[in-house]
């Protein structure tokens, strides 16, 4: 079975102009009923650092109850704990990485610190009934110069494994994954961890798009974050913004395979009607 992740939250964040609360929430709400696993609706984090998502907690209570489970991202444990009074959200997502530069941009932390963060938000999360999502970040190389190896991948994927974690999506915040490093990344943790599952957090370009889903599918990956625009990326990493993958490129993907998905075509046409006065760059 594959599990999509509709992402707006990525989308949105980098977006300068901010989109009106009432406007989110009619989005939100028509992705909703698309049938997607997840939808990672918004993050508690500072919305000095992140202020297009400054609203997420005024969204939450106008959310239509659906089978879609809801995750939240947080970059600290006050983030956490905030996140974790609302019993909507089923998830929280938490952006570690490999890179102690990317750590330091995005999150202002390091790789002792995040990690100890990680254990003190997943300790939170099994006395509050959430499930912790860890993004890790750079998994498949990154543009500082620090040093990136599949078996980074790995060891970090144990660590992570020891605390209890039982999903954690490689991620290629600023697209520069190729299908040798995405391949060799699933390759180093999927058989070695099956009780975890993973899953592929793509910012791909129409060229790598299809290679880059290729690999990961390949090496046993069956969870995928996309974006119904394809707009996104990190605005702290310092790199040029490149988009998400694409949610209709995902299913091109899984439709050539033979593999069905539960999305619900009608709501999914109106979810694109509604980009267009949605995002100020659609």
């Amino acid at each position: 079975m594959i599990k999509i992740i509709e992402t707006p939250r990525d989308a949105m964040q980098g977006i300068k102009e901010f989109i009106p609360t009432t406007k989110k929430i009619d989005y939100l709400n028509a992705l909703l009923e698309i049938g997607f696993d997840t939808l990672d609706f918004g993050s508690f984090v500072s919305a000095k650092a992140i202020p297009q998502l400054s609203d997420t907690e005024s969204i939450i209570e106008k959310l239509n109850p659906s089978n879609t489970k809801l995750l939240a991202i947080v970059a600290n444990l006050r983030g956490a704990q905030n996140a974790s009074r609302y019993e909507q959200i089923n998830y929280l997502g938490y952006p570690f990485s490999i890179s102690n530069t990317f750590l330091q941009l995005n999150i202002n932390s390091n790789l002792e610190k995040a990690f100890q963060d990680t254990e003190q938000i997943q300790s939170l999360c099994k006395k509050t009934g959430k499930q912790l999502v860890v993004y890790i970040s750079m998994a498949f190389g990154n543009p500082y110069g620090d040093f990136w190896h599949p078996d980074l991948v790995y060891k970090w994927t144990k660590k992570m494994q020891e605390i209890g974690i039982e999903i954690i999506a490689l991620s290629d915040t600023t697209g520069i994954g190729n299908p040798n490093t995405i391949s060799q990344a699933f390759r180093a943790v999927v058989n070695e961890f099956p009780q975890i599952e993973f899953g592929a957090h793509l910012h791909t370009t129409r060229d790598n798009c299809f290679p880059n889903i290729q690999a990961a599918f390949d090496n046993g990956c069956r969870r995928f974050d996309t974006v119904m625009n394809g707009l996104g990326g990190c605005p702290m990493s310092k790199q040029e913004m490149i988009g998400n993958l694409k949610t209709g490129n995902l299913l091109a993907f899984l439709k050539s395979k033979g593999i069905e998905t539960s999305i619900n075509r009608t709501a999914y046409q109106r979810a694109i009607e509604l980009e267009t006065i949605t995002f100020p760059a659609v």
